[in-house]
């Protein structure tokens, strides 16, 4: 049976200048082709970039493109991986600071938080270290610390949804 195509985005926040070909490089062997992104300045943290690649490939590819790129210091991004009908997909968070984090993710783009994880929360006497056991589960620290990277730059792309309802 054939491996299932999927797609997906990476979001590189912020990267310095000098990586940016790296992250380039890395991305497409990843996907089996080179790439070429279109990079803007990324306002919130002075000289570094940030871009957003649209891929599709084997299901999995997700995985090793967030793999590729996340040993590099001082860079923020984020790989997303659509479900399949015979894969799940996933979200990969990164920040210089908190390291890496996985997700799975439905098909609405919801974070699906498996059962054993939301049982050993539950299994938390203290109301407080519930909460962090979720936060921990949902990736909490990792998107409030990217939020402000997101919306960042006034150059950010902007997509016309035409047609619309």
């Amino acid at each position: 049976m054939a491996t299932p195509v999927a797609r997906g985005v990476v979001f590189i926040h912020s990267a310095p200048k000098a990586l940016c070909p790296h992250l380039e490089w890395a991305v497409g062997r990843s996907i089996g082709r080179a790439v070429n992104f279109a990079w803007q300045d990324q306002g919130v943290l002075h000289g570094s970039r940030r871009t957003e690649f649209v891929w599709d490939g084997p299901a999995g590819t997700g995985a090793a493109i967030a793999t590729a790129i996340r040993g590099w210091e001082h860079l923020r991004f984020e790989v997303t991986e659509d479900p399949t009908a015979r894969s799940v997909g996933g979200r990969w968070m990164h920040t210089p600071d908190l390291g890496i984090h996985f997700s799975q993710m439905d098909a609405s783009g919801s974070i699906v938080v498996p059962e054993e994880r939301v049982r050993a929360a539950l299994e938390q006497r203290d109301p407080l270290e519930m909460r962090r056991e979720l936060d921990i589960a949902l990736g909490t620290a990792w998107d409030d610390e990217l939020e402000v990277f997101r919306t960042a730059g006034d150059h950010a792309p902007v997509v016309w949804l035409h047609q619309v309802g």
